[in-house]
């Protein structure tokens, strides 16, 4: 019979994911992982398994909080314009805020790990793809209520705005201008706007 766990398992993956946002994967070795979430090395890989499975546990975690959190944003009453404006904001603002989290866990993993990885790569579709549907959700509302352009479909916008959302995230960390950064919002808000809301 297996000994029971004698520790915090979420609160040691939240641990890991922070060392793989702040380093990327290649940078952290067993010893920061170790260190970082007070496990033994035997004891981290025999909880999680390897250090890619734990990197997989973490893009899961980011997806289940961080990804969550900005659904929450798109699901929230009122126009679908501010919901949109607000999603888009709050992560320029998190990316220029000089955190030693830069950008996105799920752009990081995109850049570092998609082209050799996998498992990574479908991991950050399925994090991309939470998103884009609450986006197409949160648009075909706006289309409803006649807020929203009816002349293209909410696949086809939300995957506009998503482009636009994730470039941003990328474009913060060599551009702090952030008025610059919302010009690219409110220009991404007209356009997905009816036409009588253009005007």
């Amino acid at each position: 019979m297996a000994r029971p766990r004698k520790f915090d398992e979420a609160r040691v993956i939240d641990a890991a994911m922070d060392t793989f946002w702040r380093r990327g994967y290649e940078a952290t070795s067993t010893r920061d992982l170790s260190e970082r979430t007070e496990l033994g090395p035997s004891s981290l890989y025999n909880a999680f398994g390897d250090k890619h499975q734990l990197y997989l546990r973490s893009l899961r975690q980011y997806q289940e909080t961080a990804t969550a959190e900005q659904v929450e944003v798109l699901r929230a009453p009122g126009p679908v314009e501010d919901r949109l404006r607000n999603l888009l904001a709050t992560a320029i603002d998190t990316d220029l805020s000089g955190t030693d989290r830069p950008g996105c866990f799920a752009i990081n993993a995109a850049i570092e790990r998609a082209a050799v990885d996998p498992d990574a790569r479908e991991q950050v579709r399925q994090n991309f793809a939470v998103v884009e549907e609450a986006l197409r959700e949160a648009l075909a509302e706006g289309q409803r209520s006649g807020e929203i352009d009816q002349t293209r479909s909410a696949e086809s916008l939300a995957r506009q705005v998503l482009s636009t959302y994730y470039g941003l995230r990328v474009l913060a960390r060599v551009q702090p201008d952030r008025s610059a950064l919302m010009d690219v919002v409110e220009n991404l808000l007209k356009s997905c706007a009816a036409a009588e809301e253009r005007g």
